[in-house]
């Protein structure tokens, strides 16, 4: 088992302070889920945890090891892969060069995504932001990570996919961490861990059942 956590996480943009002593676990395999508008400072812990961005304060703990001073390429190493929302995918390499990064052999890859076969010789930066999501969420599958961190892993794609997306990583065996602005209508049946942000605060932390009940306490975790 993986746990992946921020403990008491503060983080510091210039003068402005984005996560204010934000603590969460994300367990695997399994999947964990950060909500929150934009601003709300769920990309902030995502980059976090995967090493993008400094803690001012508090620390980030991998199966009971403080991490926070491990440079963002030495947790990669260790098993650790980022999906952002941006610049997730190499434009000027073609599909089949951005799949062979991750894995020799493609084979799980076009099985996840048999839309990316014919698009094998195509250059990444052609593809629709749909397309170009489907090669960065296959590029993470094919990589069998222990941690698997993800921004917006649907942006672009058609509901069919996206909801098979969800499905792809839920069942990974590994530690995975969503960040959206909203609970997909895919992942509330599912037993997820749902933690909401609000400005660099967390306001919930549950199950994905329990969000949106009557009566559910909102509170710091």
């Amino acid at each position: 088992m993986t746990l992946l956590s921020l403990r008491h996480a503060r983080v510091r943009y210039g003068p402005l302070e984005a996560l204010h002593g934000v603590t969460l676990a994300a367990p695997g395999p399994g999947l964990t889920v950060l909500l929150g508008r934009n601003g709300s400072g769920r990309t902030t812990a995502l980059h976090a945890l995967a090493g993008i961005v400094p803690l001012s304060g508090g620390a980030v703990v991998w199966d009971g090891v403080d991490v926070t001073g491990v440079p963002a390429y030495e947790r990669a190493r260790r098993g650790l892969c980022l999906v952002p929302e941006r610049r997730a995918v190499f434009g000027s390499l073609t599909v089949r060069e951005n799949l062979a990064l991750a894995s020799p052999d493609p084979a799980a890859a076009l099985d996840a995504y048999p839309q990316l076969r014919p698009l094998l010789e195509r250059r990444a930066g052609t593809l629709s932001g749909g397309e170009q999501r489907m090669l960065a969420v296959s590029r993470a599958l094919a990589a069998r990570a222990r941690v698997v961190l993800v921004d917006e892993p649907v942006q672009g794609m058609s509901p069919p996919v996206a909801t098979r997306t969800y499905a792809l990583l839920a069942a990974l065996d590994a530690c995975v961490v969503v960040a959206e602005q909203r609970l997909p209508s895919a992942l509330r049946d599912r037993s997820a861990v749902v933690y909401e942000l609000r400005r660099g605060a967390v306001v919930f932390a549950g199950e994905a059942g329990e969000l949106g009940l009557p009566g559910r306490s909102a509170g710091r975790a």
